[in-house]
């Protein structure tokens, strides 16, 4: 993950395997903290993923397209911890209680 200032940093999923993407992606979301912002790129509309991460994370992720046309698309996801509530944990991996999600109750 690159930053793009202090509260932005770019994950372009292009340079990642197709099969470690999405782990991957829920890594550096976890990362974060709240305020924080990653710019997502990736050369095909993730809409699965995007369902994934609502039940996954709830209203503790956010996101806004930046750029969604054929040849690439941009998305910014930003961490709100403050104002909303985690999603109820499932027993099929969890977020794993990183850096900035909030879900580890902690």
């Amino acid at each position: 993950m690159q930053a793009l200032s202090d509260t932005v940093f770019t994950f372009d999923a292009r340079g990642v395997a197709k099969r470690f993407r999405h782990a991957a992606i829920f890594g550096a979301l976890e990362a974060l903290h709240h305020g924080e912002t990653m710019r997502f790129i990736n050369d095909h509309d993730p809409l699965p993923l995007l369902g994934q991460i609502q039940q996954r994370y709830g209203e503790q992720i956010r996101y806004n397209y930046q750029q969604r046309d054929a040849s690439q698309v941009v998305i910014d996801f930003s961490i709100h911890l403050a104002d909303a509530e985690p999603a109820p944990q499932q027993n099929a991996g969890g977020c794993g209680g990183g850096g900035g999600c909030g879900c580890s109750g902690g």
